[in-house]
């Protein structure tokens, strides 16, 4: 019994069907190992040379400022690279109102000079698969020693290793913008960490979400 043409013409439709499943599905596992790959976290560690070349920079852009000390913390947080992605706890006290140094200007308002430092800091943390993964302002006191800060916010961001940090600070620093937040902040406490539990499940959400986006694409 031979094919009718009706019946061909059902099994290409099935076999091209078929083939548009395996495609989406291979195009959805693609993206995401792309992703994976671009969000890191399991890098080799800097090289000595690296190490200098970066404190030699810092060194020349921050030569005479403000916050020269910076070198000194710097030093301690590239002597602990091991490669591989961290968190930075941010503690953040506002000032009553911005102060900006001689010659640069921006709102008086504290909140308002942190909002534009962050809006030009977001595109830089992404370009280096960084993020911040928690913000939250501060709803009063619990335990605290005499003589620390009375914080207004707590943010947690995620950078894909001490070099994409470091890269981070020196690309806000040349763009300008770090003078807001200078501006905007009365004390600050940064604070490297490392999960040990965390329901924060990046690489998992990305397959979900692109699972979901191939089966109802098939669907």
């Amino acid at each position: 019994m031979g094919v009718t043409p009706t019946g061909a013409a059902c099994w290409a439709t099935v076999d091209k069907e078929g083939e548009m499943e395996i495609a989406l599905v291979l195009g959805a596992a693609l993206v995401w190992l792309v992703l994976v790959v671009w969000y890191g976290g399991a890098g080799k560690p800097m090289s000595v040379p690296e190490k200098e070349r970066i404190l030699a920079t810092l060194r020349e852009r921050l030569q005479g400022g403000p916050h020269a000390d910076f070198i000194a913390q710097a030093q301690a947080l590239l002597d602990s690279d091991d490669g591989k992605e961290f968190v930075m706890h941010n503690s953040v006290r506002y000032r009553p109102v911005a102060v900006y140094p001689p010659g640069k200007e921006g709102p008086t308002d504290p909140r308002a000079a942190d909002r534009l430092y962050f809006k030009a800091a977001l595109p830089l943390l992404l370009r280096l698969a960084s993020l911040p993964i928690f913000v939250a302002r501060c709803r009063g006191e619990f335990i605290s020693w005499p003589g620390t800060p009375r914080w207004h916010y707590v943010a947690l961001v995620r950078y894909r290793s001490r070099r994409d940090f470091f890269q981070f600070a020196l690309a806000i620093e040349r763009s300008g913008h770090d003078v807001y937040k200078w501006a905007a902040i009365e004390a600050t406490h940064l604070m490297p960490v490392q999960p040990v539990i965390s329901f924060v499940w990046v690489r998992t959400t990305l397959a979900l979400v692109l699972a979901l986006g191939a089966l109802g694409a098939v669907v």
